[in-house]
């Protein structure tokens, strides 16, 4: 954004800048918002969840404290007006109430991952299948920490309709596994950071040589994917 270059500033002043700096990018790109490119977002609401009082507190922009039927609304608000198609935490990781009604209101148009709500965790998945809570999880693997159990929760995902989106963590080395675990267990989407550092690019070049590997019969599934 010109205005923040100028000034040498740093960050935004409201949540919503942040997208419109975004959008602008898309277009200055060549690309079309909603139709070449689409948002995907990672809120990590658990972040400002206050446990005591219930509210999520916005102690970094406006101030507001919201309940979570209010950030429900607040999170349809945003995906009425900007393209977005995935949200990532959109609630607290223990508010179960508040990811049903998220769930209800914007599962059927929007992909509603559970990265702490469910840490690839097969348990916490498997209530919040049963309880129509989001509808993807991320996987990964050193979180819950073995091949098998990555495996399982991708397995039960897939059963279950949900996605699931093979994530690399905030610490990364250059091991290029989880691109070769999202191609072999089908996920279609994988996390793995804007295409700068020797840890994410080294994600990216191994799935070019998968790419390469399977030639032909390589299928990429485009938005279909999210099954919205």
């Amino acid at each position: 954004d010109k205005r923040i270059l100028e000034n040498n500033l740093y960050g935004v002043d409201l949540n919503e800048e942040a997208i419109e700096i975004v959008l602008k990018a898309i277009e200055a790109a060549g690309y079309r918002p909603g139709e070449d490119i689409v948002i995907a977002m990672d809120a990590a609401v658990s972040e400002f969840y206050d446990d005591e009082t219930k509210m999520y507190h916005f102690h970094k922009s406006t101030g507001d404290k919201l309940t979570s039927s209010q950030m429900v609304d607040y999170w349809a608000s945003w995906c009425n007006k900007y393209p977005i198609l995935s949200i990532e935490d959109g609630l607290a990781e223990d508010d179960w109430a508040g990811w049903q009604a998220l769930t209800a209101k914007l599962g059927d148009k929007v992909q509603l991952v559970g990265d702490d709500l469910f840490v690839t965790n097969t348990n916490r998945l498997q209530k919040g299948i049963e309880m129509g809570v989001a509808n993807s999880i991320l996987i990964k693997v050193n979180q819950i920490g073995t091949l098998t159990e990555t495996i399982e929760a991708v397995r039960l995902a897939t059963r279950n309709s949900y996605t699931s989106v093979m994530s690399h963590r905030s610490g990364e080395t250059e091991d290029t596994t989880i691109a070769d675990l999202a191609v072999a267990l089908n996920t279609g989407q994988i996390k793995t950071g804007s295409a700068s550092r020797s840890d994410r690019i080294a994600k990216y070049n191994q799935l070019l040589r998968i790419e390469e590997e399977l030639a032909d019969s390589a299928i990429y599934p485009g938005r279909a994917i999210f099954g919205l």
